[in-house]
């Protein structure tokens, strides 16, 4: 229920609070004037259809990782028996509400479209393709952690990994995401990538393709550019980026640009900490690229790309080094 005028007008009053009720008063009227000024910029009113909701689809994506996993990410407790009836329970839950942002999503694009309406089927015939795809779904992420638990001889168990290690969270989600990006949600997904990015430091844009056994170790800063195609097997470390190339100065970019603008990495490739990928460019399979290195073309297949070996100084430099940093001579 919104409030009264007058009941503004109280609120908003110098007499208010002590007097802050004088700053709240300026307050909204610059807020109402920007607010203005933006919709009116962009040609929509205060009944435009409502976005998808971030909070909404935090309760979503929990709701399908407990469907997905009822016992270790659902905590489920109860007997065999009865884990389907949770699971079910889980699922209508969260493909109703699921239904529902999609539903705002598409209202959101046909007011922006100006013309034209889409079938009043089509969030649910999207959230009835994307349930009969959970069971890839958790295929694929079963594969993400048992290659984390081959590739971490840190790792205890694969229930480690599911609960704790961010890089499973991240391909979670990724996994999620990605499946409705290709059914035609793609503000939905891109909302989940940024939940995942939020939570765990890997930024995976949902259009990006990635193959089966997919394992980010630590995690931190890695970044993966919506065309990118990742192949089965492959491994990234901390702080790699498989990012586009920007274009130079105000030209617009072509097809090729915008729909093949990131890396192709092929089969069993291994990416170490800090590595820069740029631009349409393919990796070949088994390949093994150093930590920090910066590439902008092909790679033939079972390189190893490296950066030139650190060298050790000599004692007199050293001492040179020391005496410099420590201000010194």
């Amino acid at each position: 229920m919104s409030a009264s005028a007058p009941a503004i007008d109280r609120l908003a009053s110098p007499h208010n609070d002590g007097g802050t009720g004088a700053n709240i008063g300026e307050a909204l009227a610059s807020l109402k004037a920007a607010r203005l000024d933006w919709r009116q910029r962009r040609a929509v009113t205060a009944d435009s259809p409502r976005f998808p909701s971030r909070h909404g689809l935090e309760r979503i994506v929990e709701m399908l990782a407990a469907a997905l996993y009822p016992r270790r990410l659902g905590q489920f407790r109860g007997e065999a028996a009865d884990e389907d009836a949770f699971v079910v329970a889980k699922l209508i839950a969260a493909t109703g509400e699921l239904e529902r942002e999609i539903a705002a999503e598409l209202g959101y694009w046909q007011e922006e479209a100006r013309g034209g309406t889409f079938d009043p089927d089509q969030p649910g015939l999207i959230v009835r393709l994307f349930s009969a795809a959970l069971g890839a779904v958790r295929r694929l992420v079963d594969s993400d952690v048992e290659a984390a638990f081959l590739g971490d001889p840190a790792a205890r168990s694969v229930d480690e990994i599911l609960i704790c290690y961010p890089g499973a969270t991240a391909s979670l989600y990724h996994r999620i995401a990605h499946q409705l990006h290709e059914l035609g949600a793609p503000i939905t997904a891109r909302i989940i990538s940024e939940i995942a990015n939020e939570r765990t430091g890997i930024d995976i844009h949902p259009g990006a393709t990635i193959g089966e056994g997919f394992f980010i170790d630590h995690g931190t800063g890695v970044v993966i550019g919506e065309t990118a195609i990742i192949g089965a097997r492959v491994r990234l470390y901390q702080h790699v980026t498989l990012g586009a190339r920007t274009p130079i100065g105000d030209r617009q970019p072509g097809p090729m640009e915008r729909h093949a603008r990131h890396p192709i990495i092929e089969d069993d490739v291994v990416i170490y900490a800090g590595a820069t990928i740029l631009g349409r460019v393919t990796i070949g399979r088994g390949t093994t690229i150093g930590g920090n290195v910066w590439l902008l073309d092909d790679v033939p297949a079972g390189s190893i790309v490296v950066q030139p070996a650190a060298r050790v100084a000599a004692s007199a430099d050293a001492a040179a080094v020391r005496d410099a940093l420590s201000g010194g001579g």
